[in-house]
């Protein structure tokens, strides 16, 4: 079975989203799958998606900090800078988190690691819908 459809996400505010919940509840099909694979493709290159801690909120709002400081805002370097100062660092951080994940379906359940959610990296400092691509293959 092949199944493909588009779920869109608004998050919050700028960081790291666990969006797991959302993703599970939007593709409902995923019950009636006993072994598969999930792939999920966000279109847009200023966001990214990752696999991370799913418990301890500190481990968002430490990804968040820990970027920033890694992919730093009005580097004298940057020559993208016409959608503003966070713009030139969301393409970065996209490309180096990824825009891309395939978790495998078990028995009708996302076959994730106990402490594993899916996180939605918004890097702009005013977000907009993010459209996720969701790709199921399995039996």
């Amino acid at each position: 079975m092949w199944l493909q459809k588009e779920i869109n996400l608004t998050a919050p505010c700028r960081g790291f989203h666990l969006i797991t919940d959302k993703i599970s509840s939007n593709i409902p099909e995923i019950k009636t799958i006993n072994i598969g694979l999930l792939h999920l493709f966000i279109k847009h290159s200023s966001a990214s998606l990752t696999i991370n801690e799913n418990a301890d909120p500190t481990v968002r709002s430490d990804m968040e900090t820990h970027f920033n400081h890694f992919v730093p805002e009005n580097a004298s370097y940057y020559q993208h800078t016409y959608e503003g100062p966070d713009d030139m660092p969301a393409h970065i951080k996209s490309s180096t988190l990824g825009c891309q994940l395939s978790i495998p379906i078990s028995q009708g359940k996302l076959n994730l690691g106990i402490w594993q959610g899916i996180y939605l990296g918004e890097h702009r400092n005013h977000p907009s819908r993010r459209t996720i691509v969701a790709t199921i293959n399995g039996e």
